[in-house]
């Protein structure tokens, strides 16, 4: 038994001798978020009555890299607390794998990523991480990166299918059969340039039951310009192709410009332009941008009234802000009002037009940095719909009082690293 466990330590010696270049990193995040929800997303019907929830995250992450390999996996659970009631021997939402990849470093330029993934760019309007949704977003993919001194050059794919099927099954799930992008960014002092494209295929049942993919582009670019005090950017995004036999044919436009008064405020403007397609309008051409994996929560006021799982081929949408920020040691405030009208029109079925104007949104947020690896945040905002707004999103009512509240708290807690 001696011998044995002098043997043993030698392997285990020499194991370590031949491995270099280890690190382990393990955290947590639990962040449980109360909402206050009473015309959140939709103008609230009459008659009806807000509601309020708590909806919690809860995430491992572990980050191992050993020489020119590395490697993530995240599990996570998400719940409303009280779904599952305090007798249930088992948690009906159970763990999920968020992230599970593998990335080997080719050469000090190129590298390979293969594995369930995050996707995010720019300012994750087309591609995004939705990081606000407790669920999150993520890809089965394969990403091949090129990345020499002040270039990157990503280029991903994806095929999916719902199960090990040994026959032609259709693809039942609100996802994309499969996806091929290429992503470039360089930069040049001060200006930041980057181009996207997208080719993304959907699968479908035609009238005689065959299984067709059609394929949509989304395509663009997003420029950035910051010097000292001005912090600017500028995309424009097209679609075409098509979609279950229909031809697209849209684009979105924004821009922002913001500007530090001091080191604590910051103010700026901004404009997007979303197209849309009329109410009266006939024909079968996808007129309206869909913003794809965007983590839209982002974007267009915080009470996801637009592209959060909703206002898809609908009349479009143009949004134009103002956006103050306000830090000072460990707060950070956010005043952000919105104006938004339709970027199409829109015509009742007894062929009146309604004015362009939707109505207006006020977001107020908060973050607090409570101790190392805490944050505190929370924020309360309120829309002022309009009729137009009232008809789209019928059968809701602009007249009654339009608002939504949260306060969450985020634990971030590195719980295991090691290195050697």
């Amino acid at each position: 038994m001696k011998k044995l466990k002098i043997i043993l330590f030698l392997l285990l010696a020499g194991m370590s001798f031949e491995i270099q270049a280890q690190e382990l990193d393990v955290n947590l995040q639990i962040r449980p978020r109360f909402e206050y929800r009473n015309g959140y997303k939709t103008l609230i019907p009459e008659g009806q009555e807000g509601t309020s929830q708590i909806s919690q995250r809860s995430r491992l992450n572990f980050n191992y890299k050993q020489d020119q390999l590395t490697v993530k996996l995240t599990f996570q659970n998400t719940r409303t607390w009280g779904d599952v009631p305090t007798t249930a021997t088992a948690d009906k939402n159970g763990v999920a794998v968020f992230e599970a990849w593998a990335q080997y470093d080719l050469t000090e330029k190129w590298s390979a990523r293969m594995g369930r993934q995050v996707l995010s760019y720019d300012n994750q309007r087309i591609m995004g991480e939705m990081d606000w949704a407790q669920q999150g977003q993520s890809h089965d993919a394969l990403l091949v990166s090129f990345h020499p001194k002040n270039h990157q050059l990503d280029m991903g794919l994806a095929y999916n299918s719902t199960a090990e099927n040994t026959f032609q099954t259709p693809y039942t799930v609100a996802n994309y059969k499969a996806m091929q992008y290429a992503w470039y960014h360089t930069s040049f002092d001060k200006l930041g340039l980057s181009l996207l494209l997208l080719n993304t295929g959907y699968e479908y049942a035609n009238t005689d039951a065959d299984l067709l993919v059609d394929y949509k582009q989304t395509f663009g670019t997003y420029l950035t310009y910051k010097t000292g005090k001005l912090d600017t950017n500028l995309s424009f995004y097209g679609q075409t192709g098509k979609s279950t036999d229909r031809q697209v044919s849209a684009w979105d436009a924004a821009v922002n410009v913001g500007y530090n008064v001091t080191d604590a405020f910051k103010a700026g403007l901004g404009y997007e332009f979303l197209s849309g397609k009329a109410t009266n309008d006939g024909s079968t051409v996808i007129k309206s941008f869909n913003p794809i994996f965007g983590t839209n929560h982002g974007f267009n006021g915080y009470m996801d009234y637009f592209y959060v799982g909703n206002h898809l081929n609908s009349v479009g949408l143009q949004d134009a802000f103002l956006k103050l920020n306000y830090n000072i040691q460990k707060w950070q405030f956010a005043l952000i009002p919105h104006v938004f009208l339709a970027a199409a029109d829109v015509v009742t079925p007894l062929n009146d037009k309604m004015d362009s104007y939707l109505g207006t949104e006020v977001d107020l947020t908060f973050g607090y940095n409570f101790k190392k690896d805490i944050v505190v945040s929370g924020g309360y905002s309120q829309m002022f719909g309009s009729k137009t707004l009232e008809f789209l999103k019928a059968p809701g009512d602009a007249g009654h009082t339009n608002n939504w509240a949260w306060l969450m708290i985020s634990v971030n807690p590195r719980v295991f690293t090691w290195k050697k």
